[in-house]
């Protein structure tokens, strides 16, 4: 199911479609900061209802929203086509958010098992990804965006129907009492007071698995930063298969390393912040390989720190908490986007980006119960 939410072609050049149609960063800055808005707004209300309802029906309805969302793109290919489509993608990406996650941890009840499992998932799913992006370049050039668009359109939609067959939470419709609005506020307290409470244990480690995503938000101007180093618009697709690929090889590592401990998850981050910022001030296509490298850190950085925060969880309210930290994560991205609307340079603004990443490792690092 993540394979097929992952694999679609419009990934790696739809901010080029953005541009290409006059946009300005600053422009393609403020429509990610409206999908960020959106999402958190959503997050945590969305991740309560996925606790009383139905987590795979939730998640299918998120997949079909946003594929309605992309189909809107090819219709009305302008700023407020656009603004549309990201309110509906932040909204079903809302009601995606944590669901297929607490499916599997219910299913597991171990953060080093979840950790194992979640990371081949999110390798196969990282590998499509990277075989959508490889067509993204020969779909381009048949039939240009509107080729691209209708493939990406039945790829999510069909992710969102075969979602439809997995086996759901069988607690979400037993309570007899999780049907009724006092149901979903009692989820919903609960979830919130578990964040805030044992003796901050749990609050920790949303805060972990909050701001290490928060940063993924970056590979949204990576093809801007691919055609800064000169890249044409068929090269880009294969340079974000390059940044796939590495992060294919960060989740599947991630897998393989216990969670128990908060060091991998420290170093992965710090070095994270280094290549990162290296990778973006080289003025050559070369440093986009270490760019890769740093989303291949931040992937095992990923898997460790939701790993870590599904141990730390009890309580029927697991997604409502895993939305709480998805909340945080797009916070963190609306953050981001703002700072990337300021009138500099994108590798500086890259590099810049690597401060804060590098204050997020300091935090990591601190004294943290094991899961």
């Amino acid at each position: 199911m993540r394979a097929c939410a992952e694999a679609v072609l419009l990934y790696p050049v739809y901010a080029l479609l953005m541009a290409d149609a006059g946009l300005t960063t600053a422009e393609i800055s403020s429509l990610f900061a409206i999908w960020s808005v959106v999402s958190f707004a959503c997050e945590i209300p969305a991740g309560a209802l996925a606790d009383v309802w139905s987590r795979k029906r939730l998640y299918a309805i998120g997949e079909l929203t946003t594929a309605t969302g992309f189909t809107l793109w090819l219709i009305w290919p302008s700023y407020p086509g656009f603004a549309i489509c990201f309110a509906l993608w932040g909204l079903g990406g809302a009601f995606s958010s944590g669901t297929l996650e607490s499916l599997v941890y219910d299913k597991l009840g171990d953060s080093t098992a979840y950790a194992q499992v979640i990371g081949r998932a999110d390798t196969i799913a990282l590998l499509g990804m990277l075989a959508a992006t490889l067509l993204a370049a020969p779909a381009y050039a048949t039939g240009g965006y509107l080729l691209v668009g209708i493939i990406s359109i039945a790829t999510v939609a069909l992710g969102g129907l075969l979602a439809l067959r997995l086996p759901d939470y069988e607690g979400t419709e037993d309570d007899s009492d999780e049907s009724s609005t006092g149901g979903y506020l009692t989820v919903l307290r609960d979830g919130l007071t578990e964040v805030l409470g044992k003796a901050g244990t749990v609050g920790r480690a949303v805060v972990v698995a909050a701001a290490v995503p928060g940063f993924s938000a970056l590979d949204e101007y990576l093809p801007l930063l691919s055609r800064d180093k000169d890249a044409t618009t068929s090269t880009v697709p294969l340079l974000f298969a390059l940044t796939a690929l590495s992060m294919a090889a960060g989740s599947a590592l991630a897998g393989r390393v216990s969670p128990g401990s908060a060091r991998p998850l420290s170093l992965a981050v710090s070095l994270a912040a280094v290549t990162l910022a290296a990778g973006a001030l080289i003025p050559h296509l070369a440093g986009m390989v270490l760019v890769s490298a740093a989303f291949g850190l931040l992937q095992f950085a990923m898997v460790h720190a939701e790993s870590r925060l599904q141990g730390e969880m009890s309580g029927r309210s697991r997604t409502t908490v895993l939305s709480v930290a998805g909340f945080g994560a797009e916070l963190c991205a609306v953050l981001l986007y703002a700072g990337f609307a300021l009138p500099l340079e994108l590798p500086v603004l890259f590099a810049l980006a690597a401060i804060p990443l590098l204050a997020t490792a300091l935090l990591t690092a601190r004294p943290h119960p094991a899961c």
